[in-house]
């Protein structure tokens, strides 16, 4: 986008009005809080929806099969974010983006909440998939372009904005989870689609005033010529994907066991195809080609640490179902609600850990030393779950303060490493792929649940030490090794700390 594009959007957006910030901020605010509430409301009862036996309610699914399948979502949802930000940069901007991924959600949220077939559960993961990958990228962009480059208040308004997103992500397990645990599950996948209704309604109603010329530029747009010829391709590619799945269901060469073969392919496939694609480019400085090979390891780290983080809605989902003690202290506690903890953690002690990084300035460990940190934490979150089964057996009800202290040693992991990331790779991004560099950042999650639908089939309450402690005890490992090389892999940052 030309600097005289992004100085006439932010000419036009009311430059005050929320907390002293853009009043497109509270229309962003509240769109992202319900879709959040959305995706992880549906997201906190999935996995119960799908192995729960029909008498419940339930698909009656497999439970690894099941884990599997949540997993391989989780990587899809990310990996579509590089589509929706192709789309919103070359077709048709970030803000119908928007509206359109936010229509889409809603229509899968609104096809889990109608009782149904397994195909009409599939419809909707598609829908969700597709509608995730539009609008979530793109609603952060809008953020950016409500703000100059060199206004102050650019950090704040986004970290107004990722309150919003936590807020909506702790509310939804206990309102989605509970209804959908203790009344029907259609139910919870119903108050999931109203929220994103909710979103819409907010963001529709509220753009015009707000929002002024935001989001409405196509950074990139395709000329006439391109345009028939990419609808031609995707038009072609529909028909041959709709062929081969009609072809190889009924012949059983397409199974869940195959998916999460190619998805697990793809997941690591992709981004190593990223990286060589900006190595190798003529517009890759030889100085922004050390910087990639410094870029590596932290990738391979965020890898291992969001492969742990995401298994909250997996494996921990299922501990919290089947090994953990649901009455505590007169309490009956829905599974559910133990996802809640992530975001609330991370609304407490996120201000805490800028508060320490601003307090130690110079003294503040390297990036490489924050993510073999942030990778410590998340082995230790590990292994401080075999301990129950340790001392009590793999058949005893463990107290539910274990798999809380589990949640929050991996949020102090996801403080140290997630935000530091963000940075990492916009300092790190060579010019030329600054923007796909971001994409890249995100498919470390993509990659990670990917990887994650391959082991999840290990879990088992008989595996269960070996389980969280092989894994666990490679993250040590691994952020071991991290942090010996980090003075080596700082030396190729080429003076970014």
């Amino acid at each position: 986008m030309s600097d005289l594009n992004k100085q006439k959007i932010v000419e036009s957006v009311p430059q005050r009005g929320f907390f002293g910030h853009p009043r497109g901020l509270f229309t962003l605010f509240f769109t992202e809080f319900w879709e959040r509430f959305s995706y992880y409301g549906m997201k906190a009862i999935l996995v119960y929806y799908m192995y729960y036996e029909v008498s419940r309610g339930g698909l009656g699914l497999d439970e690894n099969t099941a884990l599997a399948i949540v997993s391989i979502y989780g990587s899809l949802v990310y990996m579509s974010g590089i589509i929706g930000g192709w789309l919103a940069d070359r077709i048709f901007g970030e803000s119908r983006a928007v509206l359109y991924g936010g229509i889409l959600i809603m229509l899968g949220h609104i096809s889990m909440a109608i009782p149904g077939s397994m195909t009409l559960f599939f419809v909707s993961m598609v829908l969700i998939v597709l509608g995730t990958g539009l609008l979530k990228p793109n609603v952060s962009s809008v953020v950016g372009d409500l703000y100059s480059e060199q206004d102050q208040r650019r950090d704040a308004g986004f970290s107004i904005f990722y309150m919003g997103i936590n807020l909506g992500s702790f509310i939804a397990p206990l309102t989605v989870g509970t209804i959908g645990l203790k009344y029907n599950f259609h139910l919870g996948f119903g108050l999931a689609a109203v929220g994103m209704f909710l979103g819409l309604l907010m963001f529709v109603f509220t753009k015009k005033k707000n929002l002024g010329l935001a989001g409405t530029y196509v950074a990139s747009p395709l000329s006439p010529e391109e345009r028939k010829k990419v609808f031609r391709i995707i038009g072609i590619g529909a028909v041959l994907l709709a062929a081969i799945i009609a072809i190889t269901i009924p012949l059983g060469l397409l199974t869940f066991d195959s998916l999460i073969l190619i998805i697990g392919i793809l997941g690591i496939l992709i981004p190593t195809i990223y990286f060589i694609v900006m190595f190798r480019s003529p517009r890759t400085t030889s100085e922004e080609r050390s910087r990639l090979i410094a870029y590596i390891p932290l990738f391979i780290a965020a890898i291992m640490f969001w492969a742990i983080q995401e298994q909250g809605s997996t494996i921990l989902a299922n501990y919290a179902d089947k090994r953990t003690q649901l009455n505590f202290a007169g309490i009956k506690i829905e599974p559910a609600w133990f996802q809640s903890l992530n975001p609330l953690f991370i609304i407490i002690f996120a201000p805490v850990f800028a508060w320490l990084w601003v307090k130690l300035g110079k003294r503040q460990p390297t990036i490489p030393k924050k993510f073999a940190l942030g990778l410590l934490f998340a082995g230790l979150s590990f292994l401080v779950i075999l301990l129950p089964a340790y001392f009590g057996g793999e058949n005893s009800l463990v107290n539910p303060l274990w798999l809380v202290l589990s949640y929050f040693i991996v949020v102090l992991g996801e403080l140290c490493l997630s935000p530091v990331g963000l940075s990492a790779t916009t300092k790190l991004a060579p010019s030329a792929f600054s923007a796909q560099t971001m994409s890249l950042w995100f498919l470390s999650n993509a990659a990670a649940q990917a990887i994650n639908a391959q082991i999840v089939k290990f879990y088992s309450p008989a595996t269960e030490m070996l389980y969280f402690g092989i894994i666990g005890g490679a993250a040590i490992l691994l952020s071991i090794v991290l942090f010996l090389f980090s003075s080596k892999i700082q030396g190729y940052m080429k003076g970014i700390q």
